[in-house]
């Protein structure tokens, strides 16, 4: 990913709602499913990483993306970006240009 792409990627995510908390338990099976249909219907999505989590963010945020062949885009503060395109047809995908 280039970072003209990560950039645009960024500015997309400010307009985003995190649609799921990772807490002190970690990312389960579970969760990792539905965030892999959330990729699918959206290509970027965001996270929050709970205070009563002792892991690292980044750590965290590059271990989901790798386990869902996503790239992790950033960690802001506790919110992770993750991105990965949509094989899925109708979906709309995000353009850089």
């Amino acid at each position: 990913m280039t970072s003209k792409e990560r950039s645009k990627l960024r500015s997309l995510a400010q307009n985003i709602e995190p649609i799921g908390q990772i807490g002190k338990n970690g990312v389960t099976e579970n969760m990792l499913e539905g965030l892999s249909a959330a990729l699918d219907k959206r290509e970027l999505i965001k996270l929050t990483l709970l205070k009563n989590s002792d892991d690292d963010i980044i750590d965290v945020g590059n271990e989901i993306a790798r386990d869902l062949g996503a790239e992790f885009v950033c960690a802001t503060g506790r919110k992770i970006v993750l991105y990965r395109k949509s094989d899925k047809p109708g979906v709309i995908h995000i353009k850089y240009d």
